[in-house]
Formats: structure tokens, sequence, C-alpha cells
């Protein structure tokens, strides 16, 4: 997955994408589109609703360029933003459908809220502590193993463990936010 771009790149796409240069799109498209469908589908839990939403994003940033503005924080920010809103109209579409009294509702997208929190937090965090993640939690390694294995002391390894988990923690304690922060435009 792609770094957080520096801000100048992200002012330059959003003028980019204003002047309608469909080559800026391909580029935000190649840069942010497995970010957008694994987020989608970690949410949605359907291949074919996370292309669709997928799709949906990419059409409304292409539409809307100026809704993006870089004092707000990064482009790929905006676009997961994009993709959780999308994704969470999504769930209440399907919802209202089968007429749910809402509770279940709720705690559906409060559960694939938190897994595709947790997701950004993972992809988003420095290598050193995703790897120790990785081998301690995926490949079921203790802290000494995992110092070991990653070549660093134990209390480093345990150091980026905590680290890692911490940071992982937040993925369930910030509030749902229902609203657009200021200068971010509609809903898709």
């Amino acid at each position: 997955m792609a770094k957080n771009a520096p801000p100048r790149w992200d002012r330059r796409m959003q003028q980019r994408l204003a002047r309608g240069e469909a080559a800026a799109l391909g580029e935000l498209y190649d840069r942010f589109a497995s970010l957008v469908h694994s987020q989608a589908h970690r949410m949605l839990d359907d291949e074919t609703a996370a292309d669709l939403v997928t799709r949906e994003v990419f059409g409304y940033v292409w539409e809307n360029p100026d809704a993006y503005d870089p004092r707000q924080g990064s482009m790929r920010s905006w676009v997961a933003r994009l993709t959780h809103r999308q994704s969470v109209r999504r769930l209440r579409e399907e919802y209202d459908a089968t007429d749910d009294d809402g509770s279940a509702l709720e705690e559906r997208v409060h559960r694939a809220t938190a897994s595709a929190r947790a997701d950004y937090i993972v992809a988003s965090m420095p290598a050193p502590l995703r790897a120790a993640l990785e081998l301690a939690y995926v490949q079921r390694r203790d802290y000494r193993q995992t110092a070991a294995d990653l070549g660093v002391t134990e209390d480093e390894a345990r150091r980026r463990l905590r680290l890692g988990l911490q940071l992982l923690s937040t993925a369930r304690t910030r509030p749902l936010e229902g609203t657009s922060p200021p200068g971010y435009g509609p809903t898709p």
C-alpha cells in the first residue's frame, strides 16, 4: 500500500484533477485503489459491492476535486473517509431493505469501522512495528523469537510490540463520526 503522500503532492494532485487531467485520476487510482477496495471489502464483506464502492469513490473524486482541501489532511485520509462513508451508506441501504430495527446494522457498522480502521493503522504504521506484529501474531512467535528474527534486542522487540498494540488499540476507541469535517464537502 502507498505511504502517505507529501502535502505538496496532494495539492498538485487536487489541482490536476480540478483541471480535468485524466492522467491524474489514473495516478490517483494506482496509488489508492487497493486502499479503497480493501477497506470497502472489509466493511461490506462482498467483492461486488467493494468494486462498486471503489468506482463510486473515484467517480466522486473525479467529479468533485474541489471537495478536497489539503489543509484538512492528506488526500489518502480524504479518500479513506469517502470510502468509509460510501460503505456505511451501502450497509444502511442493505439493512433498510430488510426492515431491521437498526441495532444489528449499527453493530455491524461499528465492527466494520473498527476493522477497517485497524487495517489502515497496520498499513500506515512504520515497517519495523508492522514486522514485529506480523511475527508475533501471525506467525505466532514470542518476543524472544521475534527479536532474533528481526535482529534486534529483546527489549527492542517488546517495545515495538507494545507500541504496535497501542496503535491498534485505538481502532476501537475512536467514536464514529457522522458528519464531514469542515471543507470536505458532501458525502458521495
